[in-house]
């Protein structure tokens, strides 16, 4: 279709394409693409990253996404720093935590400019960071919208718009985007995640024109409430068999340190016996080199060593000894030695 130019343009009401989620205005002959994005519960275990339905949807003047509109899909990550106990050391950065993405939380700003921008953009070139802009209105709109719901609202929030401008295909191009993260800090959890992100574009000398166009079309969304009612119900299940999940997590957790303990504490006894065993080795090799046997002293309990040539013992209180091989033979009988110590 021909576009039209920015004095008169004509919107139509078109719906999110997959799930039928919401409705957006778009102006006529733009481009829908992508939409509710969930994980495949049939291939995966049912984790936090699972939960609740994203929105990675764009909205594009054409299929380059020359003027374009875009949300992003909410990612949640975890700090173990805020979670006692909860494995720093163990989960490097990077890694995965409950299905979350274990990394610390940064600011708003920060993540729009090294995680957000990057993820959108990875072949733009020459970026430059034209602006920084707190939004605390935005925050105080969103804490309104989730006690709207009978949601908690003491949870941690951060939000900003970052420009920028940069190269892409030839095209330089000025960028606005929004982040609004939540963490879960005042509640002992270490869970931060980007709640609402999306980006506004254009080439850098038409921006100023079509972003009353892309601001228009942002606030034109409309909830089909259905789908919502749905969305929440689902979310409930899929939050108590994540409960279940963790719980069964921590006690697996929990069992396989208890089963590494004794298995560990059974390698040290094998490991214990073998070492005597080859102690007594070696002893009885020395005792055969040496003629010597061990004795067990039935006055002290201890043992004594003696010669290996005899089968019997006797020794006095001074360390005078007297062997024999004769069993009933007994020394203190004065017919034997002429003495009875």
């Amino acid at each position: 279709m021909e576009r039209r130019s920015l004095g008169e343009m004509a919107f139509v009401r078109v719906n999110e394409p997959r799930e039928n989620a919401f409705s957006l205005a778009l102006p006529e002959g733009w481009q829908l693409e992508g939409g509710i994005v969930r994980e495949n519960l049939a291939r995966e275990a049912v984790s936090a990253q699972s939960i609740a339905a994203k929105v990675d949807l764009a909205v594009k003047r054409d299929t380059e996404g020359s003027v374009m509109l875009r949300w992003c899909p909410e990612i949640l990550y975890c700090d173990l720093r805020y979670s006692p106990g909860g494995g720093i050391g163990l989960f490097p950065q990077g890694s995965n935590y409950m299905g979350m993405l274990v990394w610390p939380a940064m600011s708003a700003e920060d993540f729009a400019t090294q995680m957000l921008f990057p993820w959108a953009h990875p072949q733009a070139s020459d970026v430059r960071v034209e602006a920084r802009e707190a939004q605390p209105q935005w925050i105080d709109d969103y804490r309104q919208g989730v006690a709207a719901r009978g949601l908690l609202t003491n949870l941690q929030y951060d939000a900003a718009c970052v420009t920028l401008s940069y190269r892409e295909a030839n095209t330089r191009y000025r960028e606005k985007v929004y982040v609004l993260l939540e963490a879960m800090f005042p509640l002992g959890v270490g869970t931060w995640s980007n709640k609402s992100s999306l980006c506004l574009r254009a080439p850098e000398t038409e921006f100023a024109a079509w972003e009353p166009v892309l601001s228009y079309v942002r606030d034109s969304g409309q909830p089909n409430h259905a789908w919502q009612a749905s969305e929440i119900v689902t979310q409930e299940i899929l939050s108590q068999s994540f409960l279940d999940a963790q719980q069964a997590a921590q006690w697996r957790a929990q069992r396989q340190l208890q089963v590494q303990r004794e298995l560990q504490r059974a390698a040290e006894q094998i490991l214990e016996h073998k070492r005597r065993v080859h102690a007594e080795i070696r002893n009885d090799q020395y005792l055969t080199l040496t003629s010597q046997e061990e004795y067990l002293n039935p006055i002290t309990r201890r043992i004594d060593m003696g010669s290996n040539q005899w089968r019997y013992r006797w020794v006095t209180d001074s360390g005078q000894e007297f062997y024999t091989n004769e069993e009933f033979l007994n020394p203190n009988d004065r017919r034997v030695l002429g003495r009875y110590d």
